[in-house]
């Protein structure tokens, strides 16, 4: 009796530790930024968010775990064909966030899958009414509409498009050399346009300069001529005045005939100067010529006259 109920106590034991085991591994612990659908007999039961739950055993079961985060995918290369019927590979970049759980998990089956051949099929759609000159400078554009198809779309899915990207246009590689060929040529024209101009207005400056310096050269010639008439003048000024100041001591000294007649005579002596071959004296004066000979005479120093 004593065996049995060791045996019993034993039994007891493990059924109590097997519940305890199925208790604990039902709590779940929902982690932040994430969300889990949970299913009861099969249907829908709730959204769990972040925190402690607890499970019922063989009833509930978790369908789904869903992060909330923002999420990337970068889908490979899609050929596409533009208007003007240039085959090229784009691939793009898809930002998206789940926000609603339930109908990710039962809107679609595969969502990132069904993500992608949207994608694929809105991208060829664009690209068809574009030509390729277009294609390659209408990034922002295509961007915006692929972005706003997809999340009309994926509306239904629980799903929102943030954003897309197109990493990557590959163009044909006759088409990539064609470009390389014309973006060489515009550089090329851009650096002899700029060469142009740096020798155009190298000129102008060669120009101006010479101007400035011809303006400086004659203002400078202008500024001697005043300058030295100016002198000119201060020195005729100067004679005149002292012509003045001499008739004005001469007349107030009223000099006599005979000191007139004498001034006359060393006048005329000044305008000869030696050079003259005829002079005309005069009446007036040949008659003072004899005086003047008989002055010279009486200042003649007497060492001479022995």
């Amino acid at each position: 009796m004593q065996y049995g109920m060791s045996i019993g106590l034993i039994l007891l034991a493990g059924v109590v530790v097997l519940l305890l085991i199925i208790l604990i591994s039902n709590i779940k612990i929902v982690p932040q930024a994430h969300a889990y659908v949970v299913e009861r007999l099969g249907a829908y039961h709730a959204t769990w968010e972040t925190g402690l739950h607890f499970k019922i055993p063989f009833i509930e079961k978790v369908a789904k775990k869903v992060s909330l985060k923002e999420q990337v995918i970068d889908f490979p290369p899609q050929p596409v064909i533009t208007k003007d019927n240039v085959t090229m590979q784009i691939d793009t970049v898809v930002y998206f966030q789940i926000t609603d759980s339930k109908l990710y998990t039962y809107g679609v089956e595969h969502p990132l899958s069904a993500i992608e051949n949207l994608s694929a099929t809105t991208l060829r759609n664009i690209i068809g009414d574009l030509e390729l000159d277009r294609t390659l400078t209408s990034r922002d554009f295509i961007n915006t509409k692929i972005r706003t198809i997809l999340d009309e779309a994926t509306d239904a899915w629980g799903i929102k498009v943030n954003r897309v990207e197109l990493k990557n246009i590959l163009p044909p590689k006759e088409i990539q050399d064609s470009m390389e060929k014309q973006m060489k040529a515009e550089r090329e024209r851009r650096a002899r346009i700029l060469e142009a101009e740096g020798q155009k207005q190298s000129a102008i400056l060669v120009a101006e300069g010479e101007k400035q310096s011809t303006i400086l050269r004659a203002d400078a010639q202008k500024e001697a001529s005043i300058r030295q008439a100016e002198g000119q003048a201060e020195a005729i000024r100067d004679v005149q005045g002292a012509y003045a100041d001499a008739l004005k001591l001469l007349n107030a000294a009223n000099p006599s005939d005979r000191v007139i007649a004498l001034k006359g005579l060393e006048t005329l002596q000044k305008a000869a100067d030696g050079k003259a071959t005829k002079i005309i004296i005069p009446s007036e004066i040949q008659g003072l010529a004899g005086l003047a000979v008989s002055l010279k005479e009486m200042i003649t120093d007497p060492k001479d006259a022995e």
